[in-house]
């Protein structure tokens, strides 16, 4: 594998499985095991940000997917988080992998808890950022307004800064300088995922936050887990990450200052450095 390869660049490939092709780059550096990322509610793979997936390519083999229905993956996509985990391990089965490192975002983490309860044999150490356990007892939903917002059928820069990042003046920088990098991909663009796609990912989240989630199965995860969020996450509320931290029998919980649900991308040197760290 070459680290000359970056996000930027990356080739876009296909892997069948169960007539689903799925599209995903892998590039990075040789590591014991690949680091798979999951994506957030209406992300796929162009929506990451090349500065921490570069980072993290610098170190390791990495690996980006869409899932089934999103990007440039044939499919459907499932209205719920357990079919999207099918989907994963599906992909992982396909690329005849054996044992990865995890990182799921947002509703990515939602998907990730599912996959790990399913096939825990499949993976080594898990990262869960800016997501939480789902409905069950300690759960905080997002404000009502987040969504409405978020469901917007296009998200430019100020949905991003306010979904993404605090309104103070270092991380709304921050996130303008994010909203730059993501127009550096000089491959292949991908399309947005479509408006059935999102009322499918909508649904899936209502499905969470109402019970269909890990909350209840979370002391089963016996993998080490990475907590991670910003100190002021409106999507998927911080609470939640100190709940699932504290559910989760071998978990580390970082909280990173003045930033919400994009911490990682305000704070992408930091949290590559932590994330690595961990993973090593």
């Amino acid at each position: 594998m070459s680290t000359s390869i970056t996000h930027e660049t990356a080739a876009t490939k296909f892997a069948e499985a169960d007539g689903v092709h799925y599209a995903y780059r892998r590039f990075g550096g040789p590591s014991d095991a690949p680091l798979v990322f999951c994506h957030r509610f209406r992300g796929t793979m162009d929506d990451w940000d090349p500065a921490t997936i570069n980072g993290f390519a610098r170190e390791r083999d990495v690996i980006l997917f869409d899932n089934a229905g999103v990007g440039l993956s044939t499919g459907v996509v499932p209205n719920n988080a357990r079919g999207m985990a099918d989907h994963l391990i599906a992909l992982l089965g396909a690329l005849g992998v054996s044992e990865v490192d995890l990182l799921g975002f947002s509703m990515g983490g939602y998907v990730a808890q599912f996959a790990v309860l399913k096939s825990p044999h499949l993976f080594r150490r898990i990262i869960l950022a800016g997501t939480g356990p789902g409905g069950g007892e300690r759960y905080v939903p997002g404000g009502p307004d987040i969504r409405p917002i978020a469901s917007r059928p296009i998200l430019g820069l100020e949905e991003q800064l306010l979904l993404f990042f605090t309104s103070s003046k270092r991380s709304r920088s921050a996130g303008e300088a994010y909203w730059k990098r993501l127009k550096s991909r000089v491959g292949e663009i991908e399309p947005p995922v479509s408006q059935d796609g999102i009322k499918a990912q909508l649904q899936a989240l209502v499905a969470w936050g109402e019970g269909d989630s890990a909350y209840n199965h979370l002391a089963e995860i016996k993998q080490p887990v990475l907590v991670a969020n910003g100190s002021n996450d409106v999507m998927v509320p911080t609470i939640n990450s100190f709940t699932m931290a504290q559910l989760l029998p071998n978990a580390q919980l970082v909280i990173y200052p003045d930033s919400g649900h994009g911490f990682l991308f305000q704070y992408p040197d930091l949290f590559v450095d932590h994330a690595v760290r961990f993973l090593g």
